[in-house]
Formats: structure tokens, sequence, C-alpha cells
């Protein structure tokens, strides 16, 4: 696993001209899957990402909302957190399947032992990562996050990141997001990609 630690440059891991953007004539082999907790920004990175590589963009999220006919909020109120991993899982490998792109998971699909076997398979998992507080602000904006409305906020967060933290910690590469323009969150998604399969990069 690559690990981009915070305050790390990737482009020092990736040698390359600095006035080359990020990731230049690189094609992934396989679908970019982003992993991380809700408000860790999987959507907005991963719309830049897949406009810079060229590929389509798919939030599993929204696919399964379309798939069930109802939102993830509905779903969680109407059929309980398990009936939601069962679609989540069906429709994530199901994209998996598809030809290449760039997915946006929801915060609980890594963390599922078949959906994380489906993604270590078949895609290049990205951990997002973020800190409580950034994550804490993120979140404030949206009001449908079923998790968070079982109590506080912080402490329902801070147990989703000891729970989770170590499961993401298996995605094929890490990078953090901090309180940044995302295209800096998206050089280097890039680089650390092409870094993981430089065999897939063209001169």
């Amino acid at each position: 696993m690559l690990d981009f630690n915070r305050g790390d440059s990737a482009a020092a891991t990736v040698a390359r001209d600095p006035l080359t953007p990020a990731g230049a004539g690189y094609r992934p082999s396989r679908s970019v899957v982003l992993v991380g907790l809700m408000g860790a920004g999987k959507t907005s990175i991963g719309r830049r990402l897949a406009q810079r590589l060229g590929l389509a963009f798919v939030d599993s999220d929204h696919e399964i909302e379309t798939a069930a006919g109802c939102t993830i909020e509905t779903i969680f109120e109407m059929y309980g957190e398990k009936a939601f991993r069962d679609c989540e899982r069906r429709v994530i490998g199901r994209l998996l399947e598809e030809p290449v792109q760039v997915v946006a998971t929801g915060g609980g699909a890594f963390i599922d032992p078949e959906t994380r076997a489906q993604v270590k398979a078949r895609g290049l998992s990205v951990w997002l990562r973020a800190d409580l507080d950034l994550l804490l602000h993120r979140v404030a904006r949206r009001a449908n996050r079923p998790l968070l409305k079982r109590g506080d906020p912080r402490e329902i967060l801070a147990g989703l990141m000891a729970q989770r933290y170590p499961l993401y910690a298996e995605a094929d590469v890490t990078v953090d997001t901090r309180d940044a323009p995302p295209d800096v969150t998206v050089d280097a998604v890039l680089s650390a990609l092409q870094a993981l399969e430089p065999v897939a990069a063209m001169p």
C-alpha cells in the first residue's frame, strides 16, 4: 500500500516536470474505486479525477437509489442497514464489471468483506483519509446522513473512524484530503495511482 501522509509531496514520489499535470498520459488498468468516510470528498474528487482521466464517473449511492427507486435514507428507515448493504454489494459488483471508470462508494461499502474482496480483485482502491474536524465541517452541510441521526455527530464519526480506518487502510493507496482546493487532492491521487502501476503510464 502506498501511503501519502499529510504534508508529503506526491511529486516527490513520482518524478515529473512541474509544468506537466499529475497523471498526464496515464490511464488506469482497472476502475478506480474511492473509499472513505462520509465527508471525505469521494464524489467531488471522483468527478474531477474522472474528468482528468477522460473516464466516466459513477456514484454508487446514486446507483443504489436508482435501482431501489427511493433514497438511501428511506432504505435505512424502511428496510434497515442490512438490506441497504445487500443492495450496495450487488450494485458495486455490477459497476466493477463495466468498462474502466471512476467509482465513488458510500462510507460503509469497503467495510463489507464481500464488497472489499470484489474491489480488491477488480478495482484500484483509493482511501481518501481525513481528520475528524474536517469531516464534521463537511457533513454539517448535508442533513441526509442516516448514521449521524443516531446521536452526537462527533461521537458517531469518531466511533466510525476507530472501526473503519483499519479496514480502509487495506486500500491500494491512501491519500490525505484536507481543507484545500480539490485539485490538490486530485493531483495526489493521480500521482499515487501512477506510482502504483507505472507500467500503465505512457511517456
